[in-house]
């Protein structure tokens, strides 16, 4: 375990940065989203979540992947996809580093997204700690420690210290090009820090929310409940929620005419949109509580059930401040006093 004084930070970020694409929270029109780092750049480590998660590095919103060339009756497929080169996303929170787990699932199950995989391959994780978690956080609920936040190399701030430990073969990688700017790591210090951090987690109000009657097993007694049609009224079907969420992997393929051939891309989709399952025949979800319902059955059932248990969900509490009807997975599981709720 190394250390580093923040006021170096700018010597390491460039040293990763000399090397390979380097990407961490900025400053952003009054937000911190994650971007591109130089010398320029305001670094935000301070705050806790970005807008949207670091999920953008590996599932992109949009993205190209084929192109079509047309001549007379002859048809050129080309392949989008070229070698991804390495790349570091730096500071990214136990809940976010869970969440690659739960894509994982989706998209390097048979058939392999090879898309995905490419960046995966090429991306090193190197993960933040929390020191001062919102009051809507809840990744305890789903098993996430956050102050142990895993990835390839984990990392914590205390005072003017940044602490470094590295997880993995990449994270070993990676440290072997920095090491030379750190000093070993005061292993006390960086154990008492962690148990200031877990005792502010311990006091946060959506500590003891709890799951007892979701998983896998729970399908058919809590799709037909009735708490579906109240929870949903105020629903705006803005997907809002879908669109911070660093789990939901749902997607959309589209073809455009580009006038000399067609290019087919994909891009983030929102199963709380009207259209989202529409099919030639028709749509099988007809109302906005029906897709409510579905997003939160799928998070909270469907996937633990096809899974071994696993939740789709990882406590960021994005959905939570951003959902502008106030609506969001704690108020849908607090709503189930029967199946989940306040133990």
């Amino acid at each position: 375990m190394y250390q580093i004084s923040k006021a170096r930070l700018g010597e390491l970020f460039t040293r990763i940065a000399s090397s390979e694409e380097l990407i961490l929270p900025l400053e952003k029109n009054g937000t911190s989203q994650y971007g591109k780092w130089t010398p320029e750049a305001e670094v935000r480590l301070d705050r806790l979540n970005t807008v949207r998660s670091a999920k953008d590095c590996f599932f992109p919103q949009t993205e190209n992947l084929a192109a079509f060339q047309v001549k007379g009756k002859s048809i050129t497929v080309i392949d989008q996809r070229t070698p991804k080169d390495p790349f570091v996303v730096f500071g990214v929170r136990a809940c976010d580093a869970a969440s690659f787990g739960i894509l994982d699932r989706v998209f390097l199950a048979e058939p392999v997204d090879t898309y995905y995989q490419m960046r995966r391959e090429a991306g090193t994780i190197v993960t933040l700690a929390c020191n001062e978690p919102e009051e809507t956080c809840f990744c305890h609920t789903f098993g996430i420690d956050a102050v142990n936040p895993g990835g390839d190399v984990s990392c914590w701030i205390s005072g003017e210290t940044l602490y470094w430990k590295s997880l993995t073969e990449k994270g070993g990688a990676l440290t072997e090009k920095v090491k030379d700017l750190f000093t070993e790591g005061d292993e006390a210090a960086l154990e008492a820090h962690k148990a200031e951090v877990t005792a502010i987690l311990e006091k946060l109000p959506l500590r003891n929310l709890s799951l007892e009657g979701f998983g896998g097993d729970a399908t058919q007694a809590l799709f037909d409940r009735p708490e579906w049609a109240e929870l949903s009224e105020a629903c705006l079907g803005c997907g809002s929620c879908t669109f911070v969420c660093p789990t939901c992997q749902c997607y959309d393929i589209k073809d455009y005419d580009t006038g000399h051939g067609v290019k087919r891309y994909r891009c983030w989709d929102s199963c709380m949109y009207s259209d989202f399952t529409m099919m030639a025949h028709g749509n099988n979800r007809t109302s906005q509580m029906q897709r409510f319902r579905q997003r939160f059955m799928h998070k909270l059932v469907y996937f633990p059930a096809n899974n071994n248990g696993m939740y789709s969900c990882v406590g960021c509490g994005r959905c939570v401040e951003k959902c502008p009807s106030s609506l969001n997975i704690v108020k849908v599981i607090k709503a189930f006093e029967k199946h989940g709720g306040e133990k």
